[in-house]
């Protein structure tokens, strides 16, 4: 099984927090389109005939795209590769773009059977912090339509630790998504990632600075408040109900190959990693001559160990310690096992016959011990 991801590269406004690869002119949203279709069959090999589980649309704004766009690329994806009949194929969509025609359109039209709705707050305060192009009313309603036209497989975004979000209005974001019953839940700390706007604006002093510490409560509201609605903390920024894990990025953590297609979308396939170039105009030119605009890294022993490390150690399932020694060899082994002691002492990792486990206290230092893990 193999999964495909499609970066669409265009968005209506820029938040001011997101370093991804996109554009605000849609200008050139046809042509992409067509570039992105003759990229699909361009690199119909690559994954080696593998049966496709899952499609990710992502970006940038997906549901930016037009009917016959959607159409016209589910196409192409059905005719070139072997899509699996249960599939989880999702798209991104923002609120202020599912209207009830739009939702429609989805559910009539095209294979789409999951959303995931880039909420990030239902206060109008948060939203405006953050420049995002919808309101907390459009949040709701969004929801509420996508509810009653039938999709029920949704997972909602969510941001916490912004300046402007209370611990009682993160309390209220959580419980809303509770009344809904949305049955999956991604939650990431806001972040200021260098050169973005945000970035600017705090060192100008227009925007109140991201504060670790306010961030550090909510995420502790957050696993609490998830556990009592018995959802389960299957990743470190991930949380769904018996039966709901997002299929697509479970693969990602377990290692599972995946086509990346569209400007900066990444692929791999289990020994090499490639990235297409970030930049709307060179990939049009390179696919206009059929000359993929991509760099690739071929990974080494370490590498692939330190990847597994690294996405392993953030799921439910932990580090598989007969793993590391079947796919990287017993030196590995001895090397982590005796690595991993220091916050097994110290109660940050749990171990549960062969597994390794972050315990909760360890989830606010995953990035860290994961680190100090590597080769």
């Amino acid at each position: 099984m193999a999964g495909i991801y499609i970066h669409i590269p265009f968005c209506k406004q820029a938040c001011n927090y997101c370093n991804f690869h996109f554009s605000t002119s849609l200008r050139q949203q046809t042509v992409m389109m067509e570039a992105i279709g003759r990229e699909l069959s361009l690199r119909r090999t690559y994954l080696k005939d593998e049966k496709i589980n899952t499609i990710y649309i992502g970006g940038g704004t997906p549901s930016l795209l037009e009917a016959k766009q959607l159409t016209v690329l589910f196409e192409i994806i059905f005719k070139t590769y072997d899509v699996s009949t249960t599939a989880e194929i999702t798209l991104e969509a923002n609120p202020d773009d599912l209207s009830v025609a739009y939702l429609q359109m989805l559910k009539r039209d095209t294979p789409i059977n999951r959303l995931s709705i880039g909420i990030q707050s239902f206060s109008d305060n948060d939203l405006k912090y953050m420049n995002r192009a919808h309101n907390a009313q459009e949040a709701r309603h969004c929801l509420e339509n996508a509810l009653t036209i039938g999709f029920q497989n949704l997972t909602v975004d969510l941001i916490y630790g912004t300046p402007t979000t209370s611990h009682a209005q993160w309390l209220t974001n959580l419980n809303t998504i509770f009344d809904y019953k949305i049955p999956h839940i991604s939650c990431y700390a806001l972040t200021v990632e260098p050169k973005t706007p945000l970035d600017k604006q705090i060192r100008l002093q227009k925007k109140i600075a991201v504060s670790d510490e306010h961030a550090a409560t909510q995420f502790e509201v957050l696993m609490e408040q998830m556990a009592q609605k018995s959802y389960v903390h299957y990743e470190i920024s991930n949380f769904a109900q018996a039966g709901w894990y997002s299929k697509h990025n479970a693969n990602y953590w377990k290692g599972v190959s995946y086509l990346g297609v569209g400007p900066s979308a990444h692929s791999f396939d289990g020994a090499s990693r490639q990235w297409n170039v970030a930049n709307n105009h060179q990939y049009l030119n390179g696919i206009a001559i059929e000359n993929l605009n991509f760099e690739k890294e071929i990974l080494t022993i370490n590498q692939q160990y330190n990847e597994y490390v690294m996405t392993a150690l953030r799921t439910i399932w932990g580090i598989d310690i007969e793993i590391i020694e079947l796919k990287y060899g017993f030196e590995k082994r001895c090397f982590f096992e005796k690595m991993v002691q220091f916050f097994i002492d110290n109660q940050n990792i749990i171990k549960n016959k062969n597994h390794y486990i972050l315990s909760a206290s360890g989830k606010f230092l995953a990035d860290g011990i994961a680190a100090e893990l590597f080769i």
